[in-house]
């Protein structure tokens, strides 16, 4: 406002008082577009009614208040084009993320998958225990062989079968066949021990008897014997 406008600004606020005062700089500007000095000004001031001017503010208002809220709607439409407006107190619920080809990701199958993975580590610590532990009874089978003494065909076959059962339960079970295997190979053993002493006990030519001469022998002497009688004939 120029210094005309608030002169008349201040005559129209001392003479209606009461009345909104964006109002009456609207008033002033109006009037001070219509006089030239403060005395002109004061002329037409003087002119005015309570009820005029009350009017003319009111008037003023409508216009000014439709105007300002065409321009806010206006403004906010623009924003709502621009933005996505949440309202006060409510949040927005996240948005789901895309489920893969193959199905929804949920707790119960990342559940599943870390069973899957932790049974396929589990079967293979399993297999290579039962490994170690089948390698191990091996050695030990082969110790209990080797301290009676066990070659041959025979080793062979008690192998091949340690082989085809050599698949315990537990340690116990191998224990016990162990146990139950040492007595059959120590028997294996004497059996084997006691054919080689009766193949080396007896004499070539028989057994001997208790002149100390074997039967064989004996028996070559008197057929030597009987045959020189014969040769020699009958005594002059």
């Amino acid at each position: 406002m120029n210094e005309l406008q608030e002169q008349i600004l201040a005559l129209l606020v001392a003479k209606f008082q009461g009345v909104r005062k964006d109002g009456l700089q609207h008033l002033a500007a109006a009037i001070g577009l219509q006089v030239a000095t403060i005395e002109e000004a004061n002329g037409v001031v003087d002119k005015l009614t309570a009820d005029k001017v009350s009017q003319y503010v009111t008037d003023w208002r409508k216009v000014a208040d439709a105007e300002i809220s065409k321009a806010n709607q206006t403004y906010e439409n623009g924003l709502k084009e621009k933005y996505d407006f949440v309202e006060k107190g409510k949040q927005t619920p996240p948005t789901p993320p895309t489920p893969p080809a193959g199905g929804a990701i949920t707790l119960d199958a990342i559940s599943k998958l870390i069973d899957e993975k932790l049974s396929g580590v589990q079967s293979s610590i399993t297999e290579i225990n039962a490994n170690k532990a089948a390698a191990s009874r091996r050695e030990l089978f082969v110790a209990e062989l080797d301290n009676a003494k066990i070659e041959g065909k025979t080793r062979d076959v008690m192998l091949k079968n340690f082989d085809r059962a050599n698949t315990f339960a537990s340690d116990e079970d191998f224990n016990s066949y162990l146990t139950e295997a040492k007595g059959d190979i120590a028997a294996l053993a004497q059996e084997r021990a006691d054919a080689g002493l009766q193949g080396h006990d007896k004499p070539i030519f028989g057994a001997v008897n208790k002149e100390g001469v074997s039967s064989g022998v004996a028996d070559y002497i008197k057929a030597q014997t009987e045959s020189k009688t014969a040769l020699t004939g009958k005594e002059v």
